[in-house]
């Protein structure tokens, strides 16, 4: 991977929270979500961002790249940086 989105820093952004406000635990907790799992276990870690993710979503956040290696070394990504990716995905539209 050379390019990813930080959802801590996604968060304080577009939560308007410091750093120190962007714990695992912190985020699911302003956000009204329990932590589901095990804590530090990689794969339930992983599940509990997602769901924050989801929710920043849902909330109106665009995710975006915001950081990347380049050449072997760590980089932030302005915000001002054009969007990369795909779109968010849409709600499956269901026929009657």
């Amino acid at each position: 991977a050379k390019k990813w989105i930080n959802i801590r820093k996604s968060y304080g952004n577009f939560y308007k929270v410091p750093r120190n406000q962007t714990k695992l635990t912190i985020m699911l907790e302003k956000l009204g979500m329990n932590y589901d799992g095990r804590p530090h276990s990689g794969l339930d870690d992983s599940k509990n961002i997602a769901r924050i993710a989801v929710r920043m979503l849902q909330d109106g956040c665009e995710l975006r790249v915001n950081e990347r290696m380049h050449a072997g070394q760590f980089m932030t990504v302005s915000s001002s940086a054009p969007l990369e990716g795909a779109p968010a995905p849409q709600m499956p539209r269901w026929r009657n």
